[in-house]
């Protein structure tokens, strides 16, 4: 089968012959349509992800849909001809989605949803489970709770705004001025990314705070919200708490924190099931229009692949896929 290979840190995508596997017991085979570009995947390919390592040489790529092709024993989901998505690859030793087929875990799968394309789904996986971990998972969101997504037309940030408006939640999002029509055309409620957080939670909450504020950036947004978390019942989740914060603000509200780490399961094989349902229960929101991805405008083969990474790299407008070997 064709695959792309990086074999140094930041190094050239390399088309080569590899054979193609057989799927493993708990395991199927898919032919992959297209694969969707994560910042993570850039940052995994110039080996500076160092909670994401994948060893080189490798075929990188975390996000993929595709077509199952065989499925191996122990696999009663699954079966041959299926349209399947999923984040099944790229770190921790196992092949990427660079490729034309691969091996998948058929617990990270789940089925495509109806409505959307093959583009359109290999958009979803990291970006889902990781906005489903921290709003569903950890912080409980339901009806009628306010919830403060940071980064609201990034990757997570859109999922996790549409996630919340889906559990009856009512959303406010920080973007640059820019991407303020972005969310809300979802029906969030958008705030400057560069208004002060007492301001707006003065504004928005009457000093009282959000009920979960989903940081998506770290650093100092991290830290705002902090600030920003209702007294006593509030919830701050982040999917980047890499850094060293003070987290006294957050204790003199009383208030809870979480962390999301996307990539445990694959890599130590622990509650690889969950992103399967997640990605089930995504995809039925998918199938009633309340999920979708913003993807970018432009479109990306095989040959582009660098190209596509540069793109991300920079800071895409929407979520760069590349469309492989499958008709979308």
């Amino acid at each position: 089968m064709k695959a792309y290979i990086v074999e140094v840190a930041n190094g050239p995508f390399r088309e080569t012959e590899i054979p193609t596997p057989e799927p493993t017991p708990g395991h199927v085979l898919v032919k992959i349509a297209a694969s969707g570009v994560n910042p993570l995947d850039t940052k995994i390919r110039a080996g500076a992800a160092g909670h994401a390592k994948q060893p080189l040489p490798a075929v990188l790529g975390l996000d993929m849909a595709g077509t199952v092709v065989k499925a191996g024993a122990g696999v009663d989901g699954f079966h041959p001809s299926d349209e399947v998505y999923g984040m099944v690859g790229g770190v921790g030793g196992l092949q990427g989605t660079l490729a034309e087929f691969v091996i998948a875990d058929a617990a990270l799968l789940a089925h495509k949803p109806k409505a959307l394309t093959m583009r359109q789904a290999a958009a979803l996986p990291l970006v889902t489970i990781t906005a489903w971990e921290g709003l569903v998972d950890r912080a409980k969101v339901h009806a009628g709770q306010t919830v403060l997504v940071h980064a609201g037309a990034g990757g997570v940030g859109y999922a996790a705004v549409q996630i919340a408006l889906a559990h009856g939640a009512k959303v406010y999002a920080t973007v640059s001025e820019d991407k303020r029509s972005i969310v809300e055309a979802l029906g969030a409620i958008a705030i400057d990314r560069h208004t002060p957080v007492e301001e707006y939670v003065a504004q928005y909450t009457g000093d009282k705070g959000f009920d979960i504020v989903y940081d998506t950036l770290g650093g100092g947004v991290l830290d705002a919200s902090f600030k920003a978390a209702r007294y006593y019942t509030g919830h701050v989740v982040t999917c980047l708490g890499w850094g060293t914060h003070a987290l006294a603000p957050l204790s003199f509200r009383a208030a809870s924190y979480s962390g999301v780490f996307t990539l445990l399961p694959m890599l130590t094989g622990r509650a690889r099931a969950h992103h399967g349902h997640i990605l089930q229960q995504a995809a039925q929101l998918a199938d009633k229009n309340q999920l979708k991805p913003l993807l970018s405008e432009q479109h990306f083969a095989p040959a582009e692949i660098a190209q596509a990474y540069d793109a991300v790299a920079k800071g895409s407008k929407g979520k760069v896929v590349l469309e492989l070997f499958s008709k979308l």
